[in-house]
């Protein structure tokens, strides 16, 4: 189970902030305090905070102040492209480029940049009209994107299906489609694409946000989920990441369990 760590985003205040300002410090605060949360991959996202003609120069200078405190390998959020290559070509590990929906136009600039750049590839469940409801649907998206993969030699363990879950505050119905677009994802190949969720998302607007995150982890995880990107700092969140690990047999037991998830 990968953790990618989201706190990196122009949507939060500071980081917004820092953006403009073109202060690292704040960036580099939180790429720090992520690894030591537990953190595997930070997700790296300008948010609105940069206009989109500054894109590219904004994404170059992140990945290199992250990488002045952190090894940790990045997911570079965007949908500016032409950013995601800047930041690429200054990665000094393999990268995860966030993300592709099943588009043909998209595939055919994303593909290509993660072969030439060996990034992984989030891929998303939907295309220019929007996100499906039901389960069927979502994987037929995966499946485009899984065949994809193979068309431009991408290997299937670099592909991330994000079936894309959507607030359960106003969306309820979608939340067991994602679970099990998860479980169907899973049949597409042999070796089979991993996959990912935005996990935050699914409690957007909701009180017990907290709550809502780590139960909908739990069942993700039990239905196949591989990585998330979430609140690498949030421990009881973590603790559920690590506790799914040895209660699914995924990780030997140790009593140590907890405090060996956050090292490896």
């Amino acid at each position: 189970m990968l953790i990618f760590g989201e706190r990196i985003n122009g949507m939060f205040t500071d980081i917004g902030d820092a953006l403009r300002n073109k202060d690292p410090k704040p960036l580099q605060y939180w790429a720090v305090k992520q690894e030591e949360g537990g953190a595997h991959y930070l997700d790296v996202n300008s948010g609105p905070a940069i206009p989109t003609e500054e894109r590219v120069a904004a994404y170059e200078w992140m990945v290199n102040v992250i990488q002045e405190v952190s090894q940790l390998p990045l997911v570079l959020d965007s949908t500016n492209y032409n950013a995601i290559e800047a930041g690429l070509k200054v990665c000094k590990r393999p990268a995860i480029i966030n993300s592709c929906p099943a588009e043909q136009v998209k595939i055919e600039r994303v593909f290509p940049m993660a072969i030439q750049y060996n990034a992984g590839v989030i891929g998303l469940t939907m295309d220019k009209k929007g996100i499906p409801k039901d389960a069927d649907n979502r994987v037929a998206f995966a499946m485009e994107l899984v065949a994809a993969a193979d068309e431009y030699g991408l290997p299937m363990e670099d592909l991330f299906i994000d079936p894309l879950i959507l607030p359960v505050n106003v969306a309820q119905e979608h939340a067991p489609e994602v679970l099990e677009s998860l479980r169907q994802v899973k049949m597409l190949a042999n070796p089979a694409p991993r996959t990912v969720l935005g996990l935050s998302n699914v409690s957007q607007k909701s009180p017990d946000r907290n709550l809502i995150n780590r139960t909908y982890l739990a069942m993700a995880i039990a239905s196949g989920l591989d990585a998330a990107i979430m609140d690498a700092n949030d421990d009881d969140l973590v603790d559920v990441a690590a506790t799914c690990q040895i209660l699914l047999n995924r990780s030997i037991y140790a009593d140590s369990y907890l405090k060996v998830f956050r090292t490896r």
